[in-house]
């Protein structure tokens, strides 16, 4: 568990592919749910296992893009809790094409749900405590976006930037040269001790990754 100011975070990792899901609240009753990849019963459980543990009550579900990875869980969310996902327009091909990619992969995947709606650049969204701002950060896909609070000095990349790496370009919708210039113009103009929270592997930092990351070295 991560806690800057008042977000609570809370990380769990998912599916064979080991996707970042992410449990996140400022006021400890309720929390959004962030890249839900739980894939199957076992990892059902585990993720309302947790939840009810905590005692918070998801009230939204947030995906930085649609890679059918970050979508696993959207299903169950929906089952279990009554929430559709909120994503970028421009992720539509990645939702509807999952259940095919999930066959590329050796896994079995039902057609997502319908989202509830659509982010925009800029939008602030306000839930449980927190505020997060919508960044467009489209390049490994091309919808996809990051969830930033500049109050808590916090932002979840998906899979744009990584500890040590950039997210890969050549899915559908992908665009290195895009990507390249979205992690420059929108995520290195933030401050630099932001602690980054990407869709894989572990927490890094705005600074950390201008210093050292090897694609922009």
């Amino acid at each position: 568990m991560k806690k800057n100011n008042a977000m609570k975070i809370y990380k769990e990792v998912f599916s064979p592919i080991e996707v970042n899901t992410f449990i996140i609240t400022g006021d400890d009753t309720s929390c959004v749910v962030i890249d839900c990849g739980c894939y199957g019963k076992a990892e059902e459980k585990r993720l309302a296992d947790l939840l009810s543990d905590l005692r918070l009550k998801p009230v939204l579900l947030l995906n930085t893009h649609c890679h059918l990875d970050h979508i696993f869980g959207n299903a169950f969310m929906l089952d279990r809790y009554g929430l559709k996902a909120w994503f970028h327009k421009g992720e539509t091909y990645n939702l509807i094409s999952s259940p095919k990619h999930a066959i590329m992969f050796g896994l079995t995947m039902e057609a997502p749900p319908e989202p509830a709606g659509y982010l925009d650049d800029g939008q602030i969204i306000t839930a449980s405590g927190l505020n997060l701002e919508v960044i467009a950060v489209p390049g490994h896909s091309s919808g996809g976006v990051a969830f930033y609070s500049g109050e808590d000095g916090i932002i979840f990349t998906g899979d744009a930037l990584f500890a040590g790496s950039i997210g890969r370009s050549d899915l559908p919708g992908g665009n290195h040269e895009q990507l390249m210039n979205n992690i420059r113009t929108r995520l290195f103009t933030l401050p630099p001790d932001t602690v980054v929270y990407p869709g894989h592997g572990p927490e890094t930092t705005i600074g950390e990754e201008m210093r050292s990351n090897p694609f922009f070295s």
